[in-house]
């Protein structure tokens, strides 16, 4: 499997990372779910350690990446800050000084970017974005894969992608800018993208990123139909039912889907809110790939610990 070129570096957005090396951590991750698939072990990472520090929920994220270890043969280490001195105040800077010195790799799930680049710009060893509100770009790693999986490619795939306008629509418009996938992202208005991403994707593809306020626009002719829920984890709790109205007409369900080509395939991050931003009848049909989407969480994750961290074999 490949290394050259990752070892030691963050993994703190897609913005920092070529097409070219994008394809290489989906490859080694195609290569290590073959390698479970067939029962062979691969402990690469054997000895090493890693310090989950999640300020927010999660379940797919924290279990990913604790099986991820698992499976390569690195002990890891959950907390929340409330199991920490950061509870009582202890500066972001000491206590990322007094980690490094312990765990070979930490992944942070945060709110504002500005907390994990602190973090890593105080360590020696890599950190891992395991969310944040600006982006989440290991969700995006498996949303690749999975596309890659289904449609056998990532080059001209057309993705409409429906929901709030937040860490994963942020990595999925990267993601496209970089791949050479046509994002189209549909949202009411006044709901944006971070002038960060909007920046990225300009300076790229010299065109500004595509939105609407029409869902039927974005979802005709798309190879895959996006939902995400309207109202994402750590959005602000006051706007809920405002959110709840406004992003009504952007529920993808069946009629919606029909719009999209024959073939093409639903996903969801999850967690999920069924009769919200999708049906039960979309999100359990046969064109819901939202199952192995999830899984690629911990194909991806064993990808980029073992690229980061130089593992052999």
């Amino acid at each position: 499997m490949q290394q050259r070129g990752f070892s030691g570096r963050d993994f703190l957005t897609l913005m920092d990372f070529t097409a070219e090396e994008i394809q290489v951590f989906l490859s080694v991750a195609a290569e290590l779910k073959a390698r479970l698939r067939k029962g062979e072990p691969h402990e690469v990472l054997r000895g090493r350690t890693a310090m989950l520090l999640f300020e927010k929920l999660s379940t797919r994220t924290r279990v990913s990446f604790q099986v991820a270890c698992a499976h390569l043969g690195m002990q890891s280490f959950y907390a929340m800050p409330e199991q920490l001195q950061m509870k009582r105040g202890e500066p972001i800077k000491d206590t990322a000084r007094v980690i490094d010195r312990y765990c070979n790799v930490v992944f942070m799930r945060t709110y504002g970017q500005d907390r994990i680049e602190e973090f890593a710009a105080c360590m020696a060893n890599p950190v891992i974005n395991a969310l944040t509100d600006l982006a989440h770009p290991c969700q995006g790693l498996a949303d690749l894969l999975t596309i890659q999986e289904h449609k056998g490619r990532l080059e001209g795939i057309r993705l409409a992608y429906a929901g709030d306008v937040w860490n994963v629509c942020h990595t999925l418009v990267v993601a496209g800018s970089l791949m050479g996938m046509e994002v189209v992202v549909a949202r009411p208005p006044g709901y944006e993208l971070a002038p960060r991403i909007k920046a990225f994707v300009e300076q790229r593809l010299g065109a500004a990123p595509v939105v609407t306020e029409s869902l039927k626009e974005a979802v005709r002719g798309a190879d895959v139909v996006y939902a995400n829920t309207w109202h994402s984890m750590g959005g602000p709790e006051a706007e809920k039912d405002k959110r709840l109205s406004d992003f009504a007409p952007y529920q993808v369900n069946r009629s919606v889907m029909d719009l999209a080509k024959e073939d093409a395939v639903f996903m969801h991050c999850l967690p999920g809110y069924r009769g919200e931003e999708m049906t039960d009848e979309v999100i359990e049909g046969p064109q819901s790939v939202v199952f192995d989407q999830a899984e690629n969480r911990l194909h991806t994750a064993k990808a980029v610990l073992y690229l980061i961290l130089g593992g052999t074999g």
